[in-house]
């Protein structure tokens, strides 16, 4: 910027009263390499924002006129000291002293340029700066630059108001500062649309459909305006406000309501592209009028379907009112406006969407009532009113305060410890708009009702906002969250009531009959297997109850109904549950059988059994339900019924509520997962019967009918019936088996069913480059079906030009494609020009293919010709045509030689030559005497020789003369070949040519072919022709390898296959449906540094090396990219921090993948408005000087605006901006260097700023709109906030929700910041959206549309792969199954996609409540289900996803899903799902989600039960005396019924979906070799070690909560867990556990060996040691340097010093032991009293242990008497009092009485020796017995522990508290020297550990790990290898 003018002299103003605070000696932080003078604007403390935009203009104008910019920061320097002149606020005074300091030297430093003082100088420069920028650029600027221009000179002439006294401002300032003032309005920082910009407008606004909705938009007539009665005092700004004119609705809404102008210009553009989008489509230019009627009533229809739903649910009038003679179309606008408007500033109150119906509703009243309940509405004058409304009364008077309430409840929870039942959260809050007792809230609204009571504590008053009342906790609302597990029973009744009545069946017919099913039909047994509605009767009584106890809490809120029809459900349960077992006993006396019962039905009913007719009045409303069942809209109409009747039915059948009516699917849906279901039922139940029931019924019988009398210890029932302990012992794992297996069944039947729907599907039908190259010819016409319009793609011309269209929208396409993928360097620049489809496809006769396909089919075909013996053309002809690629090349390559020649020659004469040369050629051809003519033996020589002149033609130079002699040698050695060797009669030819010449008399006897023309491949086409010669001739080899990366070809053979997929056809870019994009930010790596790329670890491994390992092929594309002699040092230190961080899991990958979308979206706008036109690709355009070229450019670029935005939620971007964190100031800068990269990106955060009020500076928080502009980001939109949102919910959520009213259109994908996405993906997003407009079965249309992942970091690390199968598996054919047939997918996060106004009117994407709502994606997909929603899954298209690829990372991040599941387990919406779908849609619920967990709980306790079983036998001697009194048969069959449960212990099954998934799409043979490869690698250790995690955290979280977000930092894997670091993460949920299995199975084996059998005990038993083998080493073999023995011993040296530390207030857990098991207690402080009494209960299994062993031992001389057991607890107690004395000695003798001291332990081991002595000699103690007494003693100290810390407050009392710390501590040494004794032997054998570095990673990198090792340092840094 620039500014030259002369001004007079003029006394300066005095500097000398400047305000100049006390100086301070802090100084700002000092941040290295950044621009001092763009830091005091950025880094502005918050509570002196406002002078931000002065400093900015400062920065700006600094290098124009230095004095104006010191004048500027002057004027900031005093209006800081103004606003604070304490500095008090927060970094005031640092910042302050730091601008004094700089503004001292600036005034020495800077003189005026312009004139003599100052005053002149100001002036000067700001009319300069306004003739030069603003007067000239209204007509030639864009509208963002002229806003950037205004905000400049309003900030200068503020300055120059406060330099210049008034006086003296000359007139021409002043009428250029009221022409600023006038049309500032107009230039303000837009989001997409400048709408009332003047001057150059971009294309958008130009837009037909744009225009049309701002015009409607712009409609204000006879719309009244408020004129409020002002005081004689009243501020100016009021008296503005007043005369203030609206120029739409929403201004309009805003003065009557009072929104804010931040949220009212946000919505004001979110409504028009709305509009714009929906009415343009199936429209023309040409059409345009105004908007069809229809486009705003269907706006309107899908904004308000919830509302109009809620209004006739409560029976209430809606308030959307349209009197005669209005017009319609305005008021339906200004309904949605309100409700926008509303929605906009609602904050934490959108997660309550009937909440906000409830504030419309009120609000639309008032609308209605403005508007035509004034006679001044009918002529649109104003009207009077007393109340002044400002643009935050809306916030003030109606958000606040319910935000108070949701804050106050938010805080009873405690930070998420709290039990749920003690707060009310989102849901609660929300349902409580569900009664009509809300409307006595009233309106305005009544902060007295009885809704804002919200805590027992008082808040202290200055927090205390709007006044809300406070008192007694509100009850919850219609459901209550209790940790229980009896969850799962009281969600999913129907099914456990089923299981049990099966199992009761089976068991019933397999013990009474001969084991045939068909038993069933005997009179006898049918009778007793009726006695199942007795159990079913009995299990309702206890849902019933359970219904009553587990909603307590919730009464005080329920209708008078809804607690009468629970207290009636009880009732008749009861009834039941006392009438089946009386008639059933009243039956037993009169038999009677199934046919007996079947043929006299009919007779005299007082000859029927009482127990039938009660049995059929009992089953009869299962009669009913079956029936509704098979009619789902019969059901769905019962459901939204309002007829009594039905209404009476449906109050007993289900409780009324909001959500969850109308659930029922379709005839066709309910008829496919219905079969599903019964198929896999009847294959569960009979493998249950025939597998595992059957053949346990006669070693049962056995066992019953056996009398053991001699027990091996104390029995306390000797005399008990049938043996019933030994019966439980057998039978519990079998019955915990047969409740898990149905998750077996549904893995198999899930993989079948999938397998066959992916095959139908068409997927993997191109896996391989083969079936590429196979199927080639067919992908144009393929691609122009389904990736373009269908206008386009059904054309009907024969003509060449309808393919030659096709193939250039392919091309385009495909090299976009290419040429993408080069950029991320996956392919070499060789391959892309393989690949690459020629832009001028159509300078010849054939189509011409990529050269990969034509690879090698020149030398073959010059071979073919050499080697032709017979004397006919056709013949070799033929055998060319055959292969049609190699007739292609055949053609292409001599018609391109042709034109490469005739432009290379610039003598005619030459020239002349050659043409007689091809003439003779085509002649030869035409008369098919081509062999006659030519001799074929100089065809290799040729094609040599061309090749040669080819790669010298594109070859660089430095002395062009050489360059072209070179150049024109080798050419004269091919037309020597050609007229001599190759041309039978060549020299007639070329004499011929010389004889035609025009001019033969003047020509001149000169060498020939001298002059070429060596500049032509300058030409960008030529040079592309060139290159793709030169590739036909050179390449030899066939390309069946190219590309050579294999993620290039997955990425190549899906596109290709899914073109062949059944998708919809692609819109026009104007029909299809706009969309957004939402990602969620917090504090994430955005881009490496290259201090974090060079960084190395203890191995001297830096992430830099380690990715040049695992992407080897990578990096070497890479540095080919960067050998441009162009690119200066700093660029390449760029390029190589994004070549990196695009490999990890970094925003900036996901921002770079999201914006293909954008750069997709331009390429298919430009291909639909350049028509015929658009032949060449975006950049070329770009680059083009054509103004069409350009013209067309500008308009796709405006239609990729409107049809997409994507926002970053970058929370706490603020808060980085001024940081003084180096990593948080890095994030700032990366994410504002993303902004001005990408400048369609958006960025949305929650900005803190402190408002000096009254001496107070209390927090205001804004949602901002930012995108990037200039050389920092340009703030669009700033909405305030009722409170700081992120403080209420769990975070994600509420990142996204504050973002949320920032993005636009009516399609919203979710993505996370772990994903990416590929450019050939987004040119398929426009079908995806189509997906939204067709109507299924039942006619309903999605609201979620589930779309597949690919998991890109399967190629680190050998878990990254097990991690990344393992989630493909499930987002492929696990999704697939679950949307079709089940019905059951919902919302799992990441890359679906929403119908937006469908969620944005239900509560939002995701649900936020504190803690229950953990898993906050999927109750996304819950919420939409509920509410009529229905989500599909579509595998045509995919998007890039990023996993954990560490074992601590991957168990963090399972221990969170688990937490999630665990949370789901109680939450309302599983209850409600699992009550409202029908029986087999419940299965399916259940199954894939909570179930999975529950199961893989119970396979854990299944091995317990077992344990614990076996333990009890064989210590109680029931197992030997079984074995001593049972025949071979029936032993035979005993060692059967033990064994069979042990496949199931297995887990192999679990893996076929993965097997399945990968066999379809790559090949079965692949699937089986990848999974022989995945075991060999230890696959199934890493799967058995996550069961252990999924079970505990599962089972921890329903028992005591401690629910809460765990950060895995998705980074590399390049660094070792030390041993203290494994301890800590898994020593509760692995090492204990593994250690009590291990010591089960020792019982099990030592004190059973003597009577069994070892190869029973090893088949039995095999899966458990393996699971005990994982649980407890499984951490160090996936642990990086796990075995290498320096590493090992520094882990025992850490683990020591950490296990030793004593602790202390503030020592992190990584530091000290008693800080860490202090926090692993944490739980036990916030459980309830269940979960204290489970845990003790739990905790009392381990007395089993010395409870057996101590009878086993020779000392008890085989006594029973339960004296011994007495004895042993005296033994350990004494043990453990000795152990206190010493402790106690040691503390209080040990220093001042030393000798005491050591005499005192002298006696106590004199004493010990003579007790030992005495034992081993009298009382005939072994050392055996010794070794069993420790394994006796050790779990029983162990279960003190635990008791003890479970007892923390009453042990503490007794003052004990510290002897149970340090026997913990001693438990820790013992667990951690049995863990770490074999990883030390192991780390003995140097093997050992290469062998682990080989498992881990791959090959390359294990390799590279070895040499750093070896080199020692010595190896290069890698942060200079691409120089």
């Amino acid at each position: 910027m620039e500014a030259s003018s002369s001004g007079t002299a003029e006394l300066p103003r005095s500097l000398s009263r400047r305000a100049a605070p006390s100086r301070a000696t802090t100084m700002m932080i000092d941040r290295p390499n950044e621009d001092a003078s763009a830091m005091d604007s950025e880094l502005v403390p918050s509570s002196l924002a406002s002078i931000a935009p002065i400093l900015r203009v400062a920065n700006e104008i600094e290098k124009d006129n230095p004095r104006v910019a010191y004048l500027c920061r002057f004027h900031a320097f005093e209006k800081a000291h103004r606003m604070d002149d304490t500095s008090s606020g927060r970094g005031v005074r640092q910042f302050k002293t730091y601008l004094l300091h700089r503004l001292e030297k600036e005034e020495v430093e800077t003189k005026p340029q312009l004139a003599k003082s100052d005053p002149r100088e100001i002036q000067a420069y700001y009319q300069n700066f306004y003739e030069k920028y603003i007067k000239e650029g209204e007509t030639s600027r864009k509208p963002e630059e002229m806003a950037r221009l205004y905000k400049i000179a309003s900030v200068l002439y503020d300055v120059l108001m406060t330099v210049v006294p008034s006086p003296k401002v000359d007139n021409e300032t002043r009428r250029y500062a009221e022409e600023v003032e006038r049309k500032r309005d107009r230039y303000e920082h837009y989001n997409i649309l400048p709408l009332y910009a003047v001057g150059t407008k971009p294309a958008i606004v130009e837009l037909p459909e744009v225009k049309a909705a701002f015009s409607a938009v712009r409609n204000v007539r006879n719309l009244p305006k408020r004129r409020v009665h002002l005081p004689a005092n009243a501020p100016d700004e009021m008296r503005k406000a007043r005369s203030r004119r609206f120029n739409d609705i929403l201004e309009w809404l805003a003065s009557e309501f009072g929104f804010q102008r931040g949220s009212v210009a946000n919505q004001r553009e979110h409504i028009i592209l709305l509009l714009a989008n929906a009415d343009i489509r199936n429209r023309t230019d040409e059409e345009y009028d105004g908007l069809k009627p229809s486009t705003v009533t269907e706006l309107m229809n899908k904004t308000f379907k919830n509302y109009y739903s809620w209004c006739k649910y409560l029976h209430r009038e809606p308030n959307l009112k349209f009197p005669p003679d209005c017009d319609v179309q305005q008021l339906q606008l200004i309904y949605i406006a309100l409700y926008l408007l509303i929605w906009g500033e609602a904050s934490n109150v959108r997660f309550m969407p009937e909440c906000i119906c409830y504030i419309f509703h009120h609000m639309a009243n008032d609308v209605y009532g403005i508007l035509f309940s004034n006679v001044q509405a009918v002529s649109g004058e104003p009207y009077e009113t007393g109340e002044i409304i400002d643009e935050e009364t809306f916030l003030r008077n109606v958000i606040t305060p319910i935000y108070q309430v949701i804050r106050n409840e938010a805080r009873r929870n405690k930070g998420g410890t709290a039990s749920h039942s003690q707060w009310r959260n989102y849901d609660d809050l929300n349902e409580y708009f569900w009664s009509r007792k809300c409307f006595k809230i009233g309106w305005p609204l009544d902060l007295n009702a009885d809704f804002f009571l919200s805590s027992d504590e008082r808040t202290p008053q200055n927090e205390r906002l709007n006044q809300v009342s406070y008192g007694k906790r509100k009850p919850k609302t219609n459901f209550v969250e209790v940790r229980t597990f009896w969850n799962l029973f009281r969600d999913f009744d129907r099914m456990w009531i089923f299981f049990v009545m099966a199992f009761q069946a089976m068991v019933i017919v397999g013990w009474n009959g001969s084991g045939s099913l068909g038993d069933i039909f005997d009179k006898d047994i049918f009778k007793k297997v009726l006695t199942i509605f007795i159990t079913s009767a009995y299990l309702t009584l206890l849902q019933a109850a359970l219904d009553i106890i587990l909603t307590f809490n919730a009464w005080k809120n329920f209708k008078l109904s809804q607690i009468l029809r629970y207290l009636l459900k009880l009732a008749v349960a009861a009834m039941w549950a006392v009438l089946l077992p009386i008639a059933y006993a009243k039956s037993v006396q009169r038999p009677s059988g199934v046919v007996k019962f079947f043929s006299t039905w009919t007779g005299d009913w007082k000859d029927k059994s009482f127990y039938n007719y009660a049995v059929s009045f009992y089953v009869s409303p299962n009669i009913l339900a079956a029936f509704l069942f098979l009619v789902p809209p019969f059901r769905r109409v019962m459901e939204c019924s309002d007829m009594r009747v039905i209404k009476l039915i449906m109050w007993w059948a289900q409780p009324k509520l909001y959500v969850g009516r109308g659930m029922h699917e379709d005839m066709l849906s309910l008829f496919k997962y219905t079969s599903f279901w019964i198929m896999l039922l009847i294959s569960k139940l009979s493998f249950n019967y025939y597998v595992e029931i059957l053949p346990l019924i006669k070693p049962t019988k056995m066992i019953m009918n056996l009398h053991i009398r001699n027990y091996q210890w104390h029995e306390f029932f000797p005399h008990a019936n049938n043996n019933i302990g030994v019966v439980v012992a057998v039978w519990a794992p079998i019955v915990l088996v047969y409740l898990m297996d149905a998750q077996i069944w549904y893995a198999i039947f899930s993989t079948l069913f999938g397998g066959i729907h992916g095959a139908f599907s068409h997927l993997g039908e191109i896996r391989t480059l083969g079936m590429l190259r196979s199927r080639f010819e067919s992908i144009p016409n393929a691609f122009s079906r389904t990736l373009m319009p269908t206008e386009d793609a059904n054309r009907k011309d024969a003509d060449v030009s309808g393919d030659q269209k096709k193939i250039t929208n392919f091309s385009q396409v495909w090299n976009e494609f290419i040429i993408s993928m080069r950029r991320e360097d996956k392919i070499s620049d060789r391959d892309r020009d393989l690949l690459l489809v020629p832009s001028s496809s159509g300078d010849v006769s054939v189509i011409q293919w990529p050269p990969f396909l034509l690879a090698s089919k020149i030398p073959i075909a010059v071979k073919m010709a050499k080697d032709f013996k017979k004397k006919e053309d056709a013949e070799l002809f033929r055998k060319i045509t055959s292969d049609s690629y190699m007739h292609s090349a055949v053609i292409e390559s001599y018609q391109t030689l042709k034109k490469i020649i005739s432009a290379l020659l610039e003598d005619e004469a030459d020239r002349r030559v050659m043409n007689q040369v091809f003439s003779e050629v085509d002649m030869s051809i035409q008369k098919q005497r081509f062999i006659y003519d030519f001799r074929m033996s100089g065809l290799p020589l040729l094609s040599d020789k061309l090749e040669k002149f080819l790669s010298i033609l594109l070859s660089d130079y430095e002395d062009e003369g050489t360059y072209k002699s070179q150049l024109i040698n080798v050419f004269q050695d091919v037309i020597e070949i050609i007229t001599q060797d190759l041309l039978v009669n060549g020299h007639e030819i070329v004499e011929k040519a010389r004889i035609h010449s025009p001019d033969i008399k003047n020509e001149k006897k000169e060498q020939r072919f001298e002059k070429i023309n060596i500049h032509l491949i300058e030409n960008k086409r030529w040079r592309e022709k060139v290159v793709r010669l030169h590739l036909l001739l050179s390449v030899k080899e066939s390309a069946i390898n190219v590309p050579q990366n294999l993620e290039a070809r997955r990425r190549i053979t899906f596109f290709a296959n899914s073109l062949f997929m059944n998708m919809p056809n692609a819109p026009r870019i104007r029909d299809m449906l706009s969309f957004s994009v939402l990602t969620p930010y917090y504090k994430e790596d955005v881009l490496y540094s290259e201090e974090e790329l060079n960084k190395e670890n203890e191995d001297g491994i830096s992430i830099l090396f380690y990715l040049q390992k695992i992407y080897p092929d990578e990096w070497t594309n890479f540095l080919d990219r960067l050998n441009d002699p162009k690119l200066l040092e700093k660029d390449k230190s760029e390029f190589l921090r994004e070549w990196v961080s695009y490999r990890g899991q970094t925003l900036a990958r996901t921002v770079r993948g999201m914006m293909y979308y954008r750069q997709a979206l331009e390429l298919q706008c430009y291909q639909e408005v350049a028509g015929e036109n658009a032949k060449l690709s975006v950049h070329q355009a770009m680059a083009s000087n054509d103004e069409h070229q350009k013209a067309y450019l500008e308009r796709a670029k405006a239609l990729a605006d409107l049809k997409f935005t994507y926002v970053v939620s970058c929370q706490v971007y603020g808060n980085q901006k001024k940081s003084g964190d180096i990593h948080n100031r890095s994030c700032y800068t990366n994410i504002l260097q993303l902004m001005l990269k990408y400048p369609s990106l958006r960025v949305a955060y929650v900005d803190e700023r402190e408002e000096t009020a009254d001496a107070k500076s209390p927090k205001v928080f804004y949602s901002v709109l930012l995108k990037g502009g200039g050389k920092f980001d340009e703030e669009i939109y700033r909405i305030k906030l009722p409170g700081p949102p992120a403080e209420i919910g769990e975070g994600k959520p509420e990142n996204q929700n504050h973002a949320i009213i920032f993005t636009r259109g009516e399609a919203l994908q979710t993505i996370d910041m772990n994903q990416d996405n590929y450019f050939e993906e987004a040119f398929k997003l426009r079908n995806v959206l189509e997906e939204f407009k067709k109507e299924r079965v039942g006619r309903r249309k999605p609201t979620i549309l589930g779309l597949r992942e690919h998991i890109f970091t399967g190629s680190v690390s050998s878990l990254a792969w097990f991690m990344s199968n393992q989630e493909s598996s499930f987002v492929t054919i696990g999704q697939r199954i679950l949307a079709n047939p089940l019905r059951v997918r919902f919302h799992y996060g990441h890359p679906d996609i929403f119908d937006r106004i469908f969620h944005i009117t239900r509560g939002g994407v995701s649900k936020a409540s504190k803690v229950i709502n953990l898993s906050e994606d999927i109750f996304g997909g819950f919420n939409s289900t509920l509410r009529g929603g229905y989500v599909t899954h579509h595998e045509y298209i995919q998007v890039g996803k990023g996993r954990d690829v560490g074992l601590n990372p991957i168990s963090i991040f399972e221990a969170k899903v688990a937490n999630g599941n665990g949370e789901q387990t109680l939450s309302r919406d599983v209850y409600r799902l699992g009550h409202r779908f029908d029986f087999y849609r419940m299965l399916s619920f259940y199954f894939t989600t909570i179930g999975f967990y529950f199961s893989s709980m119970l396979t854990v306790i299944t091995v317990y039960a077992f344990l614990y079983g076996r333990m009890y036998m064989v210590m109680s001697g029931a197992e030997k005396e079984i074995l001593r009194l049972a025949t071979p048969n029936q032993l035979a069959a005993l060692e059967q019924a033990l064994a069979t449960q042990s496949i199931f212990q297995l887990g192999f099954l679990m893996v076929l979906p993965m097997v399945m998934e990968i066999g379809l799409e790559e090949g079965f043979r692949s699937a089986i070799v990848d999974f022989f490869i995945m075991q060999l690698q230890l696959a199934s250790v890493f799967f058995t070690f996550q069961l252990g995690t999924k079970s505990h955290y599962y089972g921890r979280t329903i028992l005591h909560g401690g629910s809460k977000y765990r950060p895995t930092g998705r980074g590399f894997v390049v660094f070792h867990a030390k041993f203290a670091e494994n301890y800590r993460l898994y020593s509760r949920s692995h090492f204990v556990k593994g250690l009590e299995l291990l010591l089960l199975l020792i019982v099990y084996q030592v004190y059973g060996h003597s009577y069994r059998s070892s190869n029973l005990y090893l088949y039995i038993t095999v899966s458990m040691w393996f699971m005990v083998g994982s649980w407890l080493f499984a951490p160090f073999i996936f642990n990086p340097s796990g075995f290498e023995w320096q590493k090992t011993v520094d882990d025992w040296t850490d683990w020591k010093r950490w296990l030793d530390d004593r602790g202390g207030i503030g020592i992190p857990v990584d530091k000290s032991w008693e800080s860490w098991w202090s926090v692993e207690q944490e739980y036990l402080k916030h459980t309830n009293i269940r979960g204290r009494i489970l845990e003790i209960t739990l905790a009392l299994r381990f007395f089993i242990y010395q409870y057996g062993i101590v009878y086993q031992l020779n000392i008890s001389q085989n006594s029973k008497s339960f004296l011994v057991y007495g004895l042993s607890w005296v033994v350990l107690l004494t043990s453990l009092l000795v152990l206190k004395m010493v402790s106690m000695g040691r503390r209080k003798f040990g220093t001042d009485f030393q000798l005491m001291f050591r005499i005192l332990k002298a006696l106590l081991f004199l004493g010990f020796l003579s007790v030992m002595t005495v034992l081993f000699v009298v009382c005939e103690l072994t050392l055996t017995d010794l070794s069993a007494s420790i394994l006796a003693f050790l779990p029983t100290g162990w279960a003190i522990l635990l008791i003890g810390q479970v007892l923390k407050s009453p042990i503490k009392a007794l003052g004990i508290w510290d002897s149970v710390k340090e026997l913990g501590r001693a438990y820790e040494k013992i667990m951690g020297l049995v863990i770490f004794a074999p990883i030390a032997v192991l780390s003995w054998f140097p093997i050992v550990s290469e062998f682990q570095a080989r498992l881990l990673f791959n090959q390359a990198f294990s390799r590279g790990l070895q040499i750093s090792m070896i080199l020692a340092g010595r190896k290069d840094k890698a942060a200079s290898s691409y120089k």
